[in-house]
């Protein structure tokens, strides 16, 4: 089974009646089995539009890789561009024009159109892209009005077995409604994010969902849909989506004019508690995260946060595992302080930490140009911020692959993001500038060194 994001998408949400009961219970008599979600329907439609995405992608030929193929049949180097399109959906979320959806249905494109469900067209500029959580903000361009919007539901406050609706454009076919309950709540195994904290449902989700809503009985967004559970690709009763406690993060940074998602930093390495750890600790169960180490002068140790610590909760809600606390923390404000209760040597501490964001000094991205097969990566020195969005060890040092273009040489001969590399051709690499002059050096072979996953790897590349 293989996690799919829902790339063509459109997931509608549902405003209900601010006087709707919030009273959880089944159906008392037959005629409330014969009460129908049209009202709510039709009153979030407005909200929630289409996303366009359009970019252009070099169509490719083997053939034209031969040169004698070409030389023979008269045939150009340079090979034919052709659009490639795709479709997903989006969720106002401001009445200015403001629209959240998916990273993945706009990354790269050169062109995004908005679609509202009055079958206007507007063109939009990307505000703000977030892939740690796959979020993104666009904003309506040339429009002068106000337009109906969704508010956001407290995620931590939906429960297993509430019912959602979901509205969108499964594989093109037009505006669908399905509805569904929460399956699971939490589940943090998926892997398509930086932080794995998803709302699992039935509710039918396909293709052409990617950045839709997933609404709950009162109106409001619970979660925007973002990948599915499948083996052939189509809804198999197992979607997910981001809490909207993560996207009002997403949003709010947006509307501030951040150009980045500012979020806290701790500045300590968590670790899963495996039954092993558990019955080494004296634990029942084996829940929680456990601090594998402390950066220097982080928040966590002017908190007084120490190795082997384990965290069991913050601000009062239970910590599962690593990933539960990096959700519960990343979409904690700004300027104040969690209280982080732990247990240290079987006793419970408790624990106040600053939420300030992690240090992001020297940094120093480029993106390098030279003719090399570094081609196209964009690098970092590795600052705290680094470190911490690329989930390196808080002590690696050197330069890092942050990003890498599409079509670039770096991403073509098999370069990753979060590849830190040591040395070119035997020169040194521990700045940016370095890496800069070493690939701007002519060369028939590249002899490049670098560690991925901590593995160190020797390349030999051609010039």
């Amino acid at each position: 089974m293989i996690v799919v994001r829902i790339f063509t998408a459109l997931l509608v949400l549902l405003a209900a009646s601010p006087a709707m009961s919030q009273d959880r219970r089944v159906p008392a008599s037959a005629a409330e089995l014969r009460l129908s979600y049209a009202p709510i329907v039709q009153r979030v439609q407005p909200a929630v539009v289409n996303v366009y995405a359009a970019k252009m992608v070099q169509e490719h030929n083997p053939l034209l890789d031969d040169p004698i193929f070409r030389r023979f049949f008269g045939v150009p180097g340079q090979q034919p561009e052709q659009m490639q399109r795709s479709l997903g959906s989006g969720v106002m979320v401001d009445p200015s024009g403001l629209v959240v959806t998916n990273v993945h249905v706009i990354e790269g494109a050169d062109e995004v159109k908005v679609s509202l469900s009055d079958k206007r067209e507007f063109e939009a500029e990307i505000v703000l892209k977030d892939p740690r959580s796959d979020l993104a903000v666009l904003r309506l361009k040339g429009a002068h009005e106000k337009f109906p919007t969704l508010d956001f539901a407290n995620s931590d406050e939906l429960q297993v077995g509430d019912v959602v609706l979901a509205i969108g454009n499964p594989f093109g076919v037009g505006q669908t409604v399905t509805h569904g309950i929460i399956s699971a709540l939490a589940r943090t195994q998926v892997g398509i994010t930086d932080y794995q904290f998803f709302i699992q449902t039935d509710a039918a989700i396909n293709p052409g969902n990617s950045g839709g809503a997933l609404v709950d009985m009162t109106g409001k967004l619970a979660g925007i849909n973002t990948a599915i559970f499948s083996r052939s690709g189509g809804s198999q009763g197992i979607g997910f989506a981001i809490p909207a406690n993560m996207v009002r993060v997403v949003v709010a940074s947006a509307k501030s004019g951040g150009k980045a998602v500012k979020r806290p930093w701790l500045g300590a390495k968590l670790q899963a508690v495996t039954p092993e750890i558990a019955e080494s600790l004296g634990l029942k169960l084996p829940s929680g995260a456990l601090v594998a180490s402390v950066v220097a002068a982080s928040p966590a140790a002017r908190a007084g946060l120490k190795a082997s610590d384990l965290i069991v909760s913050i601000d009062g809600q239970a910590v599962d595992d690593p990933n539960a606390f990096d959700y519960r923390f990343a979409t904690r404000p700004l300027g104040g302080t969690a209280e982080i209760d732990v247990l240290r040597a079987g006793k419970t501490a408790k624990l106040s930490v600053a939420l300030e964001t992690a240090p992001d000094t020297g940094r120093n991205e480029i993106v390098l140009t030279g003719r090399s097969p570094l081609q196209g990566a964009k690098v970092a020195n590795i600052s705290p911020a680094v470190a911490d969005e690329l989930h390196l060890d808080s002590d690696t040092e050197g330069v890092v692959v942050t990003d890498l273009a599409d079509g670039g040489t770096a991403a073509n001969v098999g370069f990753q993001k979060g590849d830190i590399i040591l040395a070119v051709n035997n020169q040194k690499i521990g700045k940016t500038a370095d890496l800069e002059k070493a690939t701007r050096e002519s060369a028939r072979l590249w002899r490049i060194t670098l560690v991925r996953g901590g593995q160190q790897i020797n390349v030999t590349l051609g010039g």
